[in-house]
């Protein structure tokens, strides 16, 4: 194994791996530089504990399906200098008899194999982009055995990204939210308050470039978080690891029970956060040895550091702080939580405060541990056990029911997953644009008030109004990705601007009073809360399309109304099956008879294309944003 120096450690890129798919063993690493083991050779099988499921997600489920196909994984990190691990990977198959060299394990017509990229940074199309041209030219050369190009790549990659501040024109290489509106259209915001309420939402399509193409898009509208906020969107533990681990086992087995505790139900709460080992790699754990110390030059800093705190545990409640005015009341609960939790170290209860609390449940100056901005950003969403999984393979279903994993974005191509829809709170069909949620109270939750109407409406229209011009399409500032993300910033700053006003009812509600209840008990607001952020003084609170309602409005409302409610579809379709029986009726009945049906039909018609279509509502009656954000 050849020797690298310190500063090779501080490079970007880990690891540059080899996938194949071995007819008897499956999938398996067959090469990877610097080795994944440090003891062991570059053509190694063996892996980390924590990445076993590293083949799965390199080579995805229905890859042969496809020529080729690209991926985007994260990995839990190895230890605790680390955080996530950002992995992409370019699939490709040829056909054995192209082969040069044809080693005696090949007995199938087709090779499959897959060259990753693990990395330390969230580069994901920057990456690709490199990644794709050296797959392309290492299946050229029709001999895996010549590896010299891989740790070309190695050392290219990590010298030609080393010490560069990162910016936004790079993170988001690849991501268009532009694409993403043309296709969800007012479903987008749907989305985007989905994953601000922390719940579990998956996406489902194939291939799986596009598939992790949509979820990170997604999240790219959420400011600083592809940059800073998936740092601990990963921490999770492979299921052998929690049957091979006693004490973890019985901790688990015992909090299936007690999932969380309401603050509520504990008089006299001290909330605190602890430093613990949840999730996170045992201390005798093979590792690579890599740490991530000078990772922070490779971002781009902002202007503000959150404090240092725990990686993955949750926010926690010590059981030997319980207190309650009654003194047997007291020893009961106690007894009752130290039986179902063991009381051990790194073993966290959950405290989810009730919507009633108000902010009484907020502790002051709790830390997400994110490298956030001015304004508190990005919001620590994927904190704390809520995982961002832009690929899961089969092997990892069981993270969907797992008791330490509070909630998940995640993508997935198996159909399996989309099948057991009571493991996700949101099932999300990108092929189809289908935001299917089976909870009617979060139906209600999420429902778009008129304002949030708006500001959709003011979306899509900017998007799609140069998309038949293909010299203007996506060149101007107006509607293109940037100014895209730049409201839904702007939105954001809006909302949380909102939040801490006094007497904010009436602000709130344009956002919707259910939903703001919803999200002022989620971690990411009492984190985000409990914090000082001088620079919102700056923000105008309100919604961004507030105001009085108009004619337009009602137009707006029926479109969303017939086109995403079950109710509004079926009376879509009955009026279709209504207007085709017109037409067959008037054709039975007569010429004179069937030309006035004909008229009635094609009044209906074209009344209802009127409630299908998005509203023709010009710009000029829109309230522009109230604070354009620019970059």
């Amino acid at each position: 194994m050849e020797s690298h120096g310190k500063d090779d450690l501080k490079g970007p890129v880990l690891h540059i791996v080899v996938v194949g798919f071995h007819h008897k063993k499956g999938c398996q690493v067959e090469f990877s530089y610097p080795p994944l083991m440090p003891d062991e050779g570059h053509d190694s099988n063996l892996l980390p504990e924590e990445w076993r499921y590293l083949p799965f997600l390199a080579l995805p489920d229905g890859a042969h399906n496809f020529q080729e196909d690209t991926v985007y994984f994260h990995l839990p990190p190895l230890n605790e200098d680390m955080k996530c691990v950002y992995g992409v990977s370019c699939y490709r198959q040829i056909e054995a008899k192209a082969l040069k060299v044809r080693l005696a394990d090949v007995t199938r017509e087709t090779v499959q194999k897959s060259v990753c990229v693990l990395s330390r940074v969230p580069l994901y199309g920057l990456l690709q982009a490199k990644l794709q041209l050296i797959t392309h030219a290492y299946f050229e050369e029709k001999d895996f055995s010549q590896i010299s190009i891989l740790k070309e790549l190695y050392e290219h990659m990590n010298g030609s990204l080393r010490g560069s501040a990162l910016e936004g024109s790079q993170v988001y290489l690849g991501l268009s939210p532009r694409d993403l509106i043309l296709h969800f259209r007012h479903k987008i915001l749907i989305l985007f308050k989905l994953i601000l309420l922390e719940k579990k939402v998956l996406f489902y399509v194939s291939p799986v470039n596009r598939l992790v193409g949509a979820l990170m898009t997604v999240l790219s509208l959420f400011p600083g978080m592809i940059e800073h906020g998936l740092v601990d969107s990963s921490h999770y533990r492979p299921k052998s690891s929690v049957t091979e681990d006693p004490s973890l086992a019985e901790s688990v087995s015992g909090a299936e029970e007690f999932v969380s505790v309401s603050v509520s139900d504990v008089a006299g709460t001290k909330l605190g956060t602890r430093v613990g080992e949840t999730a996170q790699p045992a201390a005798g754990s093979p590792s690579s040895g890599n740490s991530t110390e000078g990772d922070n030059h490779l971002l781009k800093p902002p202007s503000r550091t959150s404090p240092e705190s725990s990686e993955s545990d949750w926010e926690t409640l010590d059981p030997s702080v319980l207190e309650d005015s009654p003194k047997e009341a007291a020893e009961g609960n106690e007894t009752q939580l130290l039986d179902a939790f063991d009381s051990k170290p790194g073993t966290p209860i959950t405290v989810q405060p009730q919507s009633g609390s108000g902010q009484g449940g907020v502790v002051q100056g709790l830390v997400s541990g994110l490298e956030e901005d001015q304004y508190g950003l990005p919001l620590p969403i994927f904190t704390k056990g809520y995982l961002c999984l832009p690929y899961m393979a089969l092997q990892q279903h069981h993270l969907l029911s797992d008791v330490t994993v509070r909630g998940f974005v995640a993508g997935a191509t198996n159909i399996l997953f989309r099948q057991q829809r009571h493991l996700s709170d949101a099932i999300v069909e990108v092929e189809e644009a289908g935001v299917h949620i089976q909870d009617p109270e979060l139906r209600k939750i999420l429902s778009l008030t008129t304002a949030d109407l708006r500001f959709a409406d003011y979306l899509v229209k900017h998007v799609t109004e140069n998309r038949d011009d293909v010299f203007l399409d996506g060149t101007g500032w107006e509607g293109g990705d940037e100014w895209i993300r730049a409201q839904f910033t702007l939105y954001l700053h809006s909302l949380l601007s909102s939040a801490l006003q006094q007497d904010n009812e009436r602000l709130l509600a344009d956002y919707g009073a259910p939903f703001v209840a919803a999200w002022k008990i989620t971690h990411n607001y009492r984190v985000w809360y409990s914090n000082k952020h001088p620079a919102m003084a700056a923000i105008t609170p309100g919604h961004p399309f507030q105001g009085q309602y108009s004619v337009a409005d009602v137009k707006l409302r029926l479109s969303h109304s017939v086109q995403n409610s079950e109710r509004g579809k079926k009376i879509g379709n009955a009026m279709m099956t209504t207007s085709r029986s017109v037409v067959q009726t008037g054709k039975a009945v007569g010429q004179s008879v069937g030309g006035a049906l004909t008229s009635a039909k094609s009044a209906m018609s074209s009344w209802f294309s009127t409630l299908a279509q998005p509203a023709g509502v010009t710009p000029q009656e829109y309230p522009e944003p109230a604070t354009e954000v620019h970059p």
